[in-house]
């Protein structure tokens, strides 16, 4: 959620000038310097990133130890409503109910098939349902938050949600993160785990949140965004949104830097 909010002194103004500072300075790169398609590890305008990455040296750790706690999921252990996040409770959710679907690729255009992909976000009011999440917003009762399913074989995941609300955290003043889901996807074990947010287009948020300006290059911004699917936009039902995950290659999806591992 951030930091404390004796920490949250910064003027949005602060921020923004902070952001557009280092995005000059990342325009101003040489021609042959890589493009930044990840997030910077330590980004001063996003105030607790210092704490979200490590700071000492990594060590080696014995694989096939680790290996011995690797995930094994099948249509035993997620069953099919898990995807539709509208009727997990009594009754139904109050927002906008939309569809969001996609595909989970590797870096070859390959899909990925039976793949764990697990979501959770903020109700329709932006908030969650946690016990650090104390913003004056409604809890809806009939809205857990999260849900999951497996990729299908042409590597496709389907969830039925309800859009999430922007919501105020307190790495500056008067701060707002735009709507987003978060992703989480595993790989074969629990060492390849790919942690992400998916957005929604034209939000007026964009170019004030730090987290979402830390991926300076433009391109890899985007690919964070959902399109809006007209066919996949249900008559009379929920609107739909399609994204897509790509694990690997020059087109990879954004990784959440403080999780530490990638699928």
């Amino acid at each position: 959620m951030g930091v404390d909010a004796d920490a949250a002194t910064s003027t949005q103004d602060e921020i923004c000038a902070e952001m557009a500072a280092l995005r000059a300075g990342y325009e101003r790169r040489g021609s042959d310097t890589e493009p930044e398609t990840q997030p910077r590890l330590d980004y001063p305008p996003y105030r607790s990133s210092l704490l979200r990455h490590p700071t000492k040296d990594l060590h080696h750790a014995d694989p096939e130890t680790i290996e011995l706690e690797a995930p094994v999921f099948g249509q035993r252990d997620v069953g099919a409503l898990e995807a539709d996040l509208t009727i997990q409770q009594g009754g139904e959710p109050l927002g906008e109910r939309m569809i969001v679907t996609g595909r989970v690729l590797d870096g070859d255009g390959r899909p990925v098939r039976r793949q764990l992909v697990e979501i959770w976000q903020a109700n329709a009011a932006g908030r969650y349902i946690h016990q650090r999440d104390q913003h004056p917003a409604p809890i809806d009762p009939n809205f857990t938050g999260s849900g999951r399913c497996l990729t299908g074989e042409d590597g496709s995941y389907l969830f039925t949600t309800i859009k999430p609300g922007p919501y105020p955290w307190k790495n500056h003043r008067n701060a707002w993160r735009p709507a987003h889901i978060h992703f989480s996807l595993f790989g074969t074990d629990f060492t390849q785990r790919m942690v992400t947010q998916m957005y929604f287009p034209g939000d007026p948020l964009f170019a004030l949140d730090p987290i979402y300006q830390s991926i300076l290059e433009p391109a890899a911004r985007d690919r964070l965004v959902a399109a809006y699917d007209h066919g996949v936009t249900r008559p009379e039902w929920c609107t739909g949104y399609r994204w897509d995950v790509v694990l690997t290659g020059s087109h990879a999806t954004w990784t959440e830097p403080d999780d530490g591992g990638v699928a």
